[in-house]
């Protein structure tokens, strides 16, 4: 896995810790996202990011960036899901 991966499930780790609040580790995986934009995965973070924030119109663009169908569930379990799949 690569090191930016790695970064992401890391600051993702500790969004979830805090509850997935906006606050300092959002503007973490926000800003992280963003340096990373184009890559699926960090798109995939970065919609996740916006649904946090109650952004949808621009979560679903992110969602559609990274080619997922836009979460429906909890943010923790769109989480574990992501994970899931960053961990391969």
């Amino acid at each position: 896995m690569s090191p930016e991966l790695t970064s992401l499930i890391a600051s993702f780790d500790r969004l979830a810790a805090a509850g997935f609040i906006n606050g300092p580790d959002w503007e973490d995986v926000h800003n992280l996202c963003q340096q990373h934009e184009g890559e699926q995965a960090f798109d995939w973070g970065h919609a996740l990011c916006h649904r946090i924030e109650g952004d949808d119109w621009n979560a679903g663009y992110w969602y559609r960036r990274a080619g997922r169908s836009v979460a429906t569930g909890s943010f923790a379990d769109e989480w574990a899901a992501m994970k899931a799949v960053l961990q391969g």
